[in-house]
């Protein structure tokens, strides 16, 4: 399960790698993607350049808690839960504040994930 986590948090990393790209690069055939998600785009333009620092710093989060997650290293179990808790603030400030309730879907999911690794005990190898 711990594995299916750290996939996770290198899709997220992914993710980041491609906002950086669109970003950056705007006009391509890849803005097709911000259709997805329009509040997101009109989100990153009003952070100007700010908003490639912010995905640079969050990417470099997921990267680094998918390997210690991957390795079921300590440092990297308590990155992922540090990560998770900020994405449950962000979506319950989303919710409250923006009233966008679809961000409501990420509280069970981060709640869930939170959870586990909350409780995960690395096997002993010696046995």
């Amino acid at each position: 399960m711990i594995k299916l986590i750290a996939v996770f948090f290198a899709f997220g990393a992914t993710m980041c790698t491609l906002t950086i790209v669109l970003l950056l690069v705007p006009g391509t055939a890849l803005d097709s993607l911000w259709h997805l998600n329009p509040d997101a785009h009109l989100a990153f333009q009003s952070f100007g350049k700010a908003s490639v620092l912010l995905m640079l710093v969050v990417g470099a989060g997921c990267v680094f808690a998918a390997i210690g997650l991957w390795q079921s290293a300590f440092w990297g179990i308590r990155l992922a839960l540090i990560i998770l808790s900020l994405n449950i603030m962000g979506d319950l400030f989303n919710a409250l504040v923006r009233h966008d309730y679809r961000a409501l879907i990420g509280l069970p999911i981060g709640g869930a994930m939170i959870f586990y690794l909350a409780r995960y005990r690395k096997a002993d190898s010696s046995s």
